[in-house]
């Protein structure tokens, strides 16, 4: 069992309020992700969670018990850091038992946790290997395997794709996804990158200066985003935004992804100029400026030429189009 549940969770650094009362339940073996852009605190409420942060008001429980005064090794949870923070002079297999060993676990208790988890991370030929021997990759790994030994009620992850380039990221990214189908176990996974969000999550949890903005699956989310926040952050590329009243529409402002925007050389909605070009093999993300409008992004699917400074005219699906009011809600 790891389930998880914030009461009025609040943070304070003196005067400066970080967390303004978080209300959360993260279910028994749910992947939920706290996604937002950075210092929007969603790191502080991780560490408030594994106890490495005092919470100012509210409650944290775990199971139904609360953790607040509960010292971080006893909350019976397990982290995985942005930096690796393995122990150079230790190999893999060491690094992975250490928390084990100091908790008295026999040797061949050990090995056998240890060799579990090196099934599952692809990490066997890398056992007596020490640390500066491995790739990022393989370090992160072996930081993730570290926390599957000690079987913990719940993962939590801080950024751990970050340090990473484009390809491990994905690569480990699929790593850790099914490692939470394998192991049914409870994560939480915190991430500025909302791609991250959408690929790993059950849940999605936005945050913006230390409030929930939204909760819900990805494509809740990305179809029903509560505020022009919400709708902005999620999906890539951005939606575009655009003065609702200059369209006919009541005062605020109207979203579409880029991808219910059609192009054309001939007629359409907005008589725009094409600003930049990105040609990406699979897609095509043209640029287009409108005077009233600003910069509009469209996404086309497979190869499309368009020419810098060539007039174009884009059409909005209307079926596909978000309301928001002048205060950002969606209406």
């Amino acid at each position: 069992m790891g389930a998880l549940e914030l009461k009025g969770v609040t943070k304070s650094f003196g005067k400066t309020d970080v967390i303004k009362g978080v209300d959360l339940i993260v279910n028994d073996g749910e992947f939920c992700v706290f996604v937002g852009p950075s210092g929007c605190g969603k790191s502080t409420l991780l560490r408030m969670i594994a106890g490495l942060e005092d919470t100012t008001g509210g409650d944290i429980l775990l199971d139904g018990k609360r953790m607040n005064d509960v010292a971080p090794a006893k909350r019976e949870l397990a982290m995985v850091f942005q930096t690796y923070a393995l122990y150079p002079h230790l190999t893999v297999r060491d690094n992975m038992g250490l928390a084990l060993k100091q908790a008295g676990v026999s040797r061949a208790e050990i090995r056998a946790a240890t060799d579990k988890a090196a099934a599952m991370l692809a990490l066997e030929p890398l056992m007596e290997r020490r640390p500066a021997e491995l790739s990022g990759g393989q370090r992160q790994r072996v930081a993730i395997g570290r926390a599957i030994v000690r079987t913990p009620k719940l993962f939590l992850f801080d950024e751990p794709l970050s340090n990473l380039d484009a390809a491990l990221r994905v690569a480990t990214r699929i790593e850790i996804a099914k490692l939470h189908r394998e192991l049914k176990a409870t994560m939480i996974y915190v991430t500025h990158d909302q791609v991250e969000a959408m690929t790993l999550a059950d849940r999605i949890v936005v945050l913006r200066a230390g409030k929930v903005e939204q909760v819900g699956s990805p494509m809740e989310l990305y179809n029903n985003p509560a505020n022009t926040f919400v709708a902005g952050f999620i999906g890539s590329p951005q939606m575009n935004f655009l003065d609702a009243a200059s369209m006919g529409y009541p005062p605020g402002r109207i979203g579409i992804r880029p991808e219910h925007l059609t192009i054309s050389r001939e007629s359409g909605d907005l008589k725009a100029e094409v600003s930049h070009v990105e040609k990406l093999g699979g897609e095509t993300l043209v640029y287009a400026c409108h005077p009233d409008h600003g910069l509009l992004t469209v996404r086309l699917f497979g190869e499309h030429d368009f020419a810098v400074s060539e007039t174009v005219y884009l059409t909005l699906q209307r079926d596909r189009m978000f309301q928001f009011d002048p205060a950002g809600k969606r209406r």
